[in-house]
């Protein structure tokens, strides 16, 4: 019988993606399926979305300050080169090379 030193504890692991190179991680926003007037799209089609947000930037964006882009941004990307990542059910997030990302969406404070 083994003791209560013996004993290995089992602890939760968080797994994160962090992106390498010039690269974003970016959580696509979901495709609608209801116009702006209104209509009601049926489930097999959809309107494609290239907007997102960012998840997490690599530490060479980071670090350079020709790229304004920081976590939790809302971008408008190119979806051309996007890598999805197999990290979560809805399968939504992506890595994105910073050159497709085209704008990043800004608010003025009044």
């Amino acid at each position: 019988m083994a003791d209560a030193g013996d004993k290995t504890e089992r602890k939760a692991v968080l797994e994160t993606v962090e992106p390498v190179g010039k690269r974003v991680l970016i959580r696509k926003d979901e495709d609608k399926k209801i116009t702006k007037v209104g209509l009601h799209l049926p489930d097999k089609m959809e309107i494609p979305t290239i907007t997102g947000r960012v998840v997490a930037v690599s530490t060479e964006i980071e670090r350079d300050d020709n790229y304004p882009i920081k976590q939790y941004d809302r971008v408008l990307f190119n979806p051309k080169h996007a890598i999805p990542v197999d990290f979560e059910g809805d399968n939504r997030l992506f890595v994105i090379p910073i050159e497709d990302v085209v704008a990043v969406f800004r608010r003025e404070k009044a």
